[in-house]
């Protein structure tokens, strides 16, 4: 562009530039996200604890964190019901359910591919040139 620096972001400065999907990564595949997209999809509608329950090993309050950040990314959905007792529930939006395809993709690939995955790390691991004192 005319009167243009040259000082802006470039590919080399900025992360999101060199690779436009890492924002889409940083939202849908941090740590807890996907099991809770995944929960939510494929078993619907869910209170709190059923959801912990169903996922398992995830603590109380990094399953609040993880769902208000979802709720803010517009993935899922908080619907509260006042009676006595308080009642909240979670569902996955149109825009959750969007990465559908992407997770089945992804599931393809893990079936297709992990146990090479898992034979190189084994090889790596058991080459004695890779030792701990190995230079990279």
């Amino acid at each position: 562009m005319a009167g243009d620096t040259g000082r802006g972001p470039t590919a080399t400065t900025d992360p999101e530039l060199a690779c436009p999907t890492s924002a889409v990564i940083d939202i849908v595949f941090s740590r807890w996200t996907t099991p809770i997209l995944w929960t939510l999809h494929t078993d619907g509608r869910q209170r709190f604890v059923e959801l912990q329950r169903r996922i398992g090993t995830i603590t109380p309050k990094v399953l609040t964190q993880r769902l208000r950040q979802l709720e803010r990314d517009g993935l899922v959905e908080r619907t509260y019901h006042p009676e006595v007792p308080p009642r909240v529930e979670y569902e996955i939006t149109n825009l959750g359910r969007s990465l559908a395809p992407l997770f089945a993709h992804l599931a393809t690939w893990a079936a297709g591919h992990l146990d090479k995955v898992e034979r190189a790390r084994h090889d790596f691991d058991t080459d004695p040139s890779r030792g701990a004192h190995s230079s990279p």
